[in-house]
């Protein structure tokens, strides 16, 4: 499977200093996942529901095995209307992304903004001990920033 974990520089924090500021303090932990076996039109109406752009694939074990977004299901709309098939029938595993770039839970803040400029992605997952256990996106990113005004970072 194609899982890439990053992890950031690992510079010396100063006592006090926004270098500290790690991915898992502003990570979300209460995180909509989904099931390979899930149809595509149910991922749908969670996504709208919701009121999020996608979310991570996982297992019965809780591991991480993909991503699936607005832009799959957009091409699964796509397919299934040019081959004239039932949308009903699809399934995420068919759909999802499995070539899937995770983050370290430690890693400053502002190095995954840089990794988020890098890669053009909305969201990293957080895997520690093989177990999906957090979802950073840019907006988490924008939290940390304005929680941080005032300080100086370097």
């Amino acid at each position: 499977m194609g899982i890439k974990s990053y992890i950031g520089k690992r510079s010396k924090p100063t006592k006090g200093s926004s270098e500290n500021i790690k991915v898992s303090d502003y990570m979300s932990t209460n995180l909509v996942t989904f099931r390979p076996e899930q149809s595509v039109m149910e991922v749908m109406n969670t996504l709208i529901r919701k009121k999020i752009s996608g979310g991570p694939v996982v297992n019965d074990k809780k591991e991480l095995v993909g991503i699936i977004s607005e832009g799959d299901c957009i091409k699964q709309i796509k397919s299934s209307r040019y081959y004239n098939q039932p949308l009903e029938n699809a399934k995420v595993e068919d759909h999802m992304v499995t070539n899937v770039e995770t983050i370290d839970g430690n890693m400053n803040v502002f190095d995954a903004a840089d990794k988020f400029l890098e890669s053009k992605r909305r969201r990293f997952p957080i895997v520690q001990g093989g177990k999906l256990v957090g979802l950073i996106s840019q907006k988490d990113v924008l939290k940390a920033a304005i929680q941080l005004k005032g300080h100086s970072w370097k």
